[in-house]
């Protein structure tokens, strides 16, 4: 029995990114959650998390190119703060899979942490973050960075339905996976992490050896129609208009416009619009 009211439970904004590479085929990065925690419990995941108050979009904004605030907020449909879900993605990417998608400022280089002495030095801004002893932004300016958010795309929107004792108003971003830098989970909330093929992912969730959460499937199922990283990212940057989903009649099956009930689908169940899907020709 809950002991919460789930009408009342607060909405709160959040940021998630899929992280994609070709290895050589098209992959994505995979994370699962342990399974006592309190939101998505022995879930496979991607990076993500809430915004938090430090995801200041003022003050990103100048350490970060090809992204205004006001831009961010006209991708997302809102009249402005649409840049914070930027930072929240960028840091949860460096937060849960240790990887941080920022150039070197002066030169405009990918960092590289294929050094070991300069990979331990970001492992402890790493921890230093994860222990809320420093905040993002600090280590990115200390750092002498700057964020491209040109690089990380805008591509779904998820808002969690009433009933679970956390729901997010969830923003979804892509990016590629620099060349120079390895992912790992947190070993905390995340227990294991692998590279995996779309429809790799998708056979082992059928076959019952992973469970996802019905927005990450419909996601997945949604890159599987890609090809490369290159065709994925060629195609999320021409910002495509969004679709919103529905869920077939009786069950948990999220379709999308163009597939079978789609038409009669239900609009109550699961609240997402998504704009990931291959250029139409």
């Amino acid at each position: 029995m809950n002991d919460y009211d789930p009408d009342q439970v607060q909405i709160r904004p959040a940021a998630t990114v899929m992280l994609i590479g070709d290895r050589p085929d098209l992959q994505l990065f995979m994370m699962e959650r342990h399974a006592k925690t309190v939101f998505a419990g022995g879930m496979w995941v991607f990076p993500g998390g809430a915004v938090d108050a430090t995801d200041d979009s003022s003050e990103f904004q100048a350490i970060s190119i090809h992204r205004s605030d006001a831009e961010a907020s006209h991708l997302m449909g809102l009249e402005s703060g649409g840049l914070a879900y930027y930072v929240a993605a960028f840091r949860e990417a460096f937060e849960e899979a240790g990887i941080l998608l920022a150039l070197q400022k002066d030169t405009l280089q990918p960092l590289d942490l294929s050094d070991p002495s300069i990979e331990k030095r970001f492992q402890h801004h790493r921890d230093e973050i994860n222990d809320s002893n420093r905040n993002f932004i600090e280590i990115i300016k200390d750092e002498n960075l700057i964020m491209d958010a040109g690089e990380m795309h805008y591509i779904a929107r998820w808002v969690t339905p009433a009933g679970p004792p956390r729901r997010f108003d969830a923003r979804f971003f892509i990016a590629r996976m620099p060349g120079n830098q390895t992912p790992i989970h947190d070993d905390g909330e995340l227990v294991h992490s692998k590279w995996m093929s779309p429809r790799e992912i998708l056979r082992e969730e059928e076959a019952g050896e992973m469970t996802l959460m019905s927005p990450t499937l419909r996601m997945v199922k949604n890159l599987a129609q890609f090809d490369s990283a290159s065709q994925v990212i060629e195609s999320v940057a021409a910002n495509q208009p969004d679709h919103r989903a529905r869920v077939l009649t009786g069950t948990k099956v999220i379709v999308m416009p163009g597939e079978e009930g789609y038409e009669t689908g239900e609009t109550d169940v699961e609240n997402g619009w998504v704009r990931l899907r291959p250029l139409t020709k």
